[in-house]
């Protein structure tokens, strides 16, 4: 595997490419112009300025996460051909950069969905929390408490000139049902594969945030059958899967490490995330040791490991350690969920997971409630 690290660029993230040099096998950062529209083309000059930055602190900008589908496509106007036209172009000025790998999504409206930004754990972090009582009618609430404690910063998905014509995007949606959005996806889709041959760049969809519909919204890539059937409706290589445990495992009936077997050779990118479920259907993003959350990390990681899995892979939505931690008053602004302290730890859970276990260890291992470590002297495990 190929571990990379999200960067949000210079302006929008406080977080530089110097630091994350710091964090051991990271090789990779995972970009995008923030300052875009969906359905804007990006230009040659605005991704050699990105070029610049990321390679000159020695890391490759092969994965750009995301180039955001414009509403007019995933509605289905008759102007949705002229945003594909220009999708295409944005490929092509990408693929003169190398990049290999585009992440995107389709989900209508609201990308990822948290009810609480800055919710308290145990050890006095804070994670991404999701109540499932608070998603119900009123959308504009929670579109404004996200927006307010995003203190400026620009997040794919939730773009404040987006969220300012709510109710537009919600008439203008009201029409699409599922199989109308599954359509959509597939026209899209068979318009951009002969550009994504042509440019060497896989396409990588990343599931529904969380997987399930929300405010009467329709979500398409929800488990293993769903993404079984995106999969066969464009039946390409360059049609590929952001895999995101985290996504998938909010529902605690998808065996992640399942789906990962069954499709690994089309996944082009992996999201690695840990979460807690609690009884009522409420969920928090925790840290990545498999003990602290309930989506299987030793068997996630396991799976990728059993695949020969040589894509790239990245931490995703780690506990907040400090940095804008409004709990403790630190200084240093970072992008919610993506904390450099606990993000860099839970890279190298992952590394140690993927180098140290010995696979002929793991069967005994997932049985263990355990955190895990590999003594390279002794070749002894030891679980604490």
């Amino acid at each position: 595997m190929q571990m990379t690290f999200r960067w949000y660029g210079d302006g929008n993230d406080d977080i530089t490419p110097e630091m994350i040099r710091q964090i051991p096998g990271v090789s990779g950062l995972v970009w995008a112009l923030h300052d875009k529209q969906p359905g804007e083309i990006w230009t040659v000059e605005e991704i050699e300025k990105v070029r610049a930055r990321i390679e000159g602190a020695g890391f490759h900008m092969d994965v750009v996460e995301s180039v955001n589908v414009h509403d007019d496509i995933k509605i289905g106007l008759p102007t949705r051909d002229q945003y594909i036209e220009n999708y295409k172009t944005t490929l092509k000025n990408l693929a003169q950069f190398g990049v290999k790998v585009v992440t995107y999504n389709f989900m209508p409206i609201f990308d990822w969905t948290r009810t609480d930004l800055f919710h308290p754990l145990e050890d006095g972090s804070t994670a991404l929390y999701y109540e499932k009582n608070k998603i119900q009618d009123d959308y504009k609430e929670m579109a404004a408490y996200i927006l307010e404690n995003l203190h400026g910063k620009t997040f794919p998905g939730w773009e404040p000139e987006r969220m300012a014509k709510l109710d537009e995007l919600f008439e203008a949606y009201r029409p699409v049902t599922k199989e109308k959005l599954w359509e959509n996806l597939q026209y899209f889709l068979e318009a951009i594969m002969p550009t994504c041959h042509e440019t060497g760049i896989k396409m990588a969809i990343h599931q529904d945030d969380p997987p399930w519909d929300i405010f009467g919204i329709p979500r398409l890539l929800c488990d293993k059958a769903s993404i079984g059937r995106f999969l066969h409706m464009v039946d390409d290589p360059y049609n590929c899967l952001c895999l995101c445990s985290g996504s998938l495992g909010a529902n605690p009936e998808n065996d992640v490490a399942n789906i990962i077997h069954t499709y690994c050779n089309r996944i082009a990118f992996a999201h690695i995330r840990n979460l807690r479920h609690y009884p009522n259907g409420d969920f928090s993003e925790v840290s990545h040791r498999d003990c602290d959350g309930d989506t299987g990390i030793l068997e996630i990681m396991r799976a990728y490991h059993d695949c020969g899995y040589t894509g790239y892979i990245r931490p995703d939505h780690a506990d907040i350690c400090g940095e804008k931690n409004p709990t403790v008053g630190r200084d240093t602004v970072c992008m919610t969920g993506h904390s450099v302290s606990c993000t860099s730890g839970d890279a190298g859970i992952c590394w140690n997971v993927w180098n140290r276990i010995p696979v002929s260890y793991a069967p005994f291992l997932l049985m263990q409630n355990k955190h895990v470590f590999y003594d390279h002297h002794s070749s002894h495990l030891f679980l604490v």
